[in-house]
């Protein structure tokens, strides 16, 4: 019978509400976790994610897990699958590849993701629509060396966030969010007047060490985040 994740994050929780482990200690590694609890190691990470959403140990990449000195409450954050933003809008969702290509990785992207030299990226670039209508520009890259399956899948039909989300989990996700004004190729796609402002979300997510992607992602003009925690 498998471990559950929920399994997992119960008995770290009442270990740590117990003083097995104090305000401040290390916790082991997943890998050790996952051979105490007999599970898989996504297992373990999915546990330790949920008890970090939940403000009780502070998870940072390369430095491990600690129990913090006092639980705080933050805000989850879920990546989106764009597909279901618009079909909860009530709109009907299309999606488009635009163009899809293997380089050698840009300075700029091992720079940002920590990435190896000589190392190869998938890049999309990628359309989203709500009734026919522009929604969602994605400018994509895809570290090969850690999902080499990315260079084989079918991007024509799936898009990129949502093949993503079903292949391989994350630990670590760094946002970001900010105006820019619409430079031509952009506003070619999304239908707007160059220079317009629009809305951009950067995304690089990892996990453990190794960098999984980076996405840009430019809205239609008008667009409006909600978020709930």
């Amino acid at each position: 019978m498998k471990t559950a994740f929920r399994d997992v994050k119960e008995d770290i929780r009442r270990r740590i509400v117990r003083g097995v482990w104090g305000a401040g200690d290390l916790l082991p590694n997943e890998v050790d976790l996952a051979q105490e609890f007999q599970c898989a190691r996504a297992t373990v990470n999915r546990a330790m994610r949920e008890l970090a959403d939940e403000g009780l140990v502070e998870r940072k990449r390369k430095a491990g897990t600690r129990v913090l000195s006092s639980p705080v409450r933050q805000a989850r954050f879920h990546i989106p699958i764009v597909r279901k933003e618009i079909e909860g809008r009530g709109a009907m969702y299309r999606y488009a590849l635009v163009n899809r290509e293997i380089i050698d990785t840009p300075d700029w992207l091992r720079a940002r993701l920590g990435l190896e030299q000589g190392k190869q990226v998938l890049h999309l670039t990628c359309m989203h629509y709500g009734d026919s209508s522009p929604y969602q520009y994605e400018d994509r890259w895809i570290n090969l060396a850690a999902l080499p399956q990315a260079a084989d899948a079918d991007f024509e039909t799936v898009g990129p966030n949502e093949w993503l989300i079903a292949e391989v989990p994350y630990s670590d996700a760094e946002i970001s969010f900010s105006a820019l004004t619409a430079e031509a190729e952009v506003a070619k796609h999304l239908g707007c007047a160059e220079g317009d402002p629009l809305f951009l979300a950067e995304r690089s997510t990892w996990f453990e060490t190794r960098a999984i992607t980076y996405v840009r992602l430019v809205f239609h003009r008008g667009y409006r985040m909600t978020t709930r925690y």
